[in-house]
């Protein structure tokens, strides 16, 4: 998926986002006249990569489409501290309604897009690409991604459903590596096969039973090197595994592929982003 290919669940997404902040009705905005008309401007607080403009629109679209936003930025772009990134027209009441769903979404994904970025500029100059992983927030897995993409990574499988991922208890109950790569061929053919590897001893069984990819898992530092001259090219290798921002460039200089980091959408911080209004 391009940077550009935005979920399919964004109005679903929305929905019910604002169910659960609305409820059966603002009643603070019950207290301004419905023919009060406002303006107003979105800005940021600090540095940061801007994502999840989509799923702001929605949420004033759903509340009443006739409200006016113009944007002054677009995902993926770097934001500046006091920077203003979009303006806003309408019904005082809609806006105010709406405000906090709308900021929710468009500081969680910035946030999301802005650290994914941090490991992408620290392996700049490797051959690996930096993978998202299933740890994501309830409900909001394709914003995420998408958030991933806007700031540089690429994802993983979407979920348990379009890529088989053998881990550690798999082979257990499977009985090994190779039989359980040899049932998911047989299960769907089609689908790409990877498989999480603890020792060299295991890289090897893997490349014997013709895996498509290895997760080569708390690999240390000469271990992943081993298994990059081991492998000679023939399989993607991702580590996975305790990846912070001060081992992951060392990890990438060993020559695996992929980096897999689950902090990028897990241990987000919020882009401080604040709307502003006038009557």
């Amino acid at each position: 998926m391009d940077t550009q290919s935005l979920p399919t669940d964004i109005k679903e997404t929305v929905e019910r986002a604002l169910a659960e902040d609305i409820g059966n009705g603002d009643i603070t905005a019950q207290l301004i006249a419905t023919d009060t008309l406002a303006k107003a401007q979105v800005i940021s607080r600090e540095k940061a990569i801007l994502c999840g403009i989509a799923w702001f629109d929605e949420v004033f679209k759903q509340l009443d489409n006739q409200v006016q936003i113009t944007w002054l930025a677009r995902d993926g772009e770097i934001i500046h501290p006091n920077q203003i990134l979009c303006h806003l027209s309408g019904q005082a009441h809609i806006l105010l309604t709406g405000e906090r769903t709308a900021l929710n979404f468009l500081q969680l994904l910035s946030g999301t897009a802005t650290q994914v970025q941090s490991y992408v500029k620290t392996v700049s100059g490797t051959k690996a690409c930096i993978l998202d992983t299933r740890k994501t927030l309830p409900c909001l897995r394709r914003a995420q991604k998408y958030a991933v993409r806007c700031g540089g990574g690429t994802n993983h499988r979407m979920g348990l459903y379009d890529a088989f991922l053998i881990k550690e208890n798999h082979i257990v109950a499977a009985g090994s590596i190779t039989q359980a790569v040899t049932a998911a061929r047989h299960y769907v053919a089609h689908l790409p096969v990877e498989v999480e590897v603890e020792t060299l001893e295991q890289v090897k069984e893997a490349l014997t039973a013709k895996a498509d990819s290895l997760l080569l898992d708390n690999f240390s530092l000469p271990q992943l090197r081993e298994a990059v001259m081991l492998v000679q090219g023939e399989v993607k290798l991702e580590a996975s595994g305790g990846i912070t921002k001060e081992t992951i460039r060392a990890i990438a200089e060993t020559g695996v592929d992929f980096i897999s980091v689950g902090a990028m959408t897990k241990n987000v911080q919020a882009v401080d982003l604040s709307m502003r209004m006038q009557t």
